[in-house]
C-alpha cells in the first residue's frame, strides 16, 4: 500500500533578506548547501531564491516527518537541487527517498513551497 505524505510551507522573502543581511555566512551555512548558495548567489535577486529553497526544505521535512519514518531532520540535511529543465528535486543526505516532488513559487515579497512524498 502506497502512502502520501503533503507539506508545505510560505515565508516573507523578506525574512531571508533579514538573516542574509544581519548574519551573512553564518546563516547561510546553518540552512543552506554550498550547491544551493552557488545557485541562489548566481540568481539576480538572491533573497528570492533563497526563500524559495527555504520554503521548499520547510514543506519536505513537514512531509517527511508526517510520514512516522523519521524522527528529526535539520533542513542542511535537505537539498533542493534542480534539474535542467528547472524542475525543481530532492536530495536527502541520509536516506534514499524514492519519490518525493516539490513545486516552489515566489513574488518578490513570498515564497511558498509544496512537497508531495509517497512511501510504499
Amino acid at each position: 500500500m502506497t502512502e502520501i505524505f503533503i507539506g508545505t510551507d510560505i515565508i516573507e522573502v523578506i525574512r531571508i533578506n533579514h538573516s542574509i543581511k544581519n548574519y551573512g555566512k553564518r546563516f547561510l551555512n546553518r540552512i543552506f548547501t554550498e550547491s544551493e548558495q552557488r545557485y541562489c548567489n548566481s540568481c539576480s535577486q538572491p533573497p528570492i531564491h533563497f526563500a524559495g529553497r527555504f520554503a521548499a526544505k520547510e514543506a519536505v521535512k513537514k512531509a517527511l516527518l508526517t510520514s512516522g519514518r523519521f524522527t528529526s531532520i535539520s533542513l542542511k540535511e535537505i537539498e533542493i537541487d534542480r534539474k535542467q529543465d528547472g524542475q525543481p528535486f530532492l536530495n536527502y543526505q541520509h536516506n534514499k527517498i524514492e519519490y518525493c516532488k516539490i513545486s516552489i513559487s515566489h513574488t518578490l515579497n513570498y515564497a511558498t513551497a509544496f512537497a508531495l512524498y509517497l512511501y510504499k
